[in-house]
């Protein structure tokens, strides 16, 4: 039986696909410092206008990012809300536990430590 996907599922590929790109997280990562001319947001990447023009329109449709002209010049804003539907489903799994590797790795020792059978202590 194939489960029916809800009603978010398409924004929700839609978002991971976009932060599936190093260069649009990149690019998500500077405008939260603050809004960016599209020339300044491709100023530290080593590709063409056009290439950087494509990561910022799949953002764009994501909804991760919205872009307005001011004067002659396009600006890049970060629209920190579109993470909402990404940041709730994930909480879906908070429910699992972080690992605490310290507390992991004294086991680790302890049990390495203990003698594996109880016939080794006679």
């Amino acid at each position: 039986m194939n489960a029916r996907p809800s009603d978010t599922a398409p924004d929700l590929d839609v978002i991971f696909a976009a932060l599936a790109d190093p260069t649009r997280r990149a690019i998500l990562q500077m405008l939260l410092e603050d809004d960016m001319a599209v020339t300044d947001v491709a100023a530290p990447f080593e590709m063409s206008l056009a290439a950087i023009s494509k990561h910022l329109s799949i953002l764009t449709r994501a909804g991760l990012i919205s872009q307005d002209k001011r004067g002659r010049v396009k600006w890049c804003q970060l629209e920190p809300d579109a993470l909402r539907a990404a940041s709730v489903w994930m909480q879906g799994f908070g429910q699992f536990e972080p690992v605490n590797l310290e507390a992991f790795e004294r086991f680790l020792a302890l049990e390495l430590r203990a003698p594996q059978d109880p016939d080794e202590t006679a």
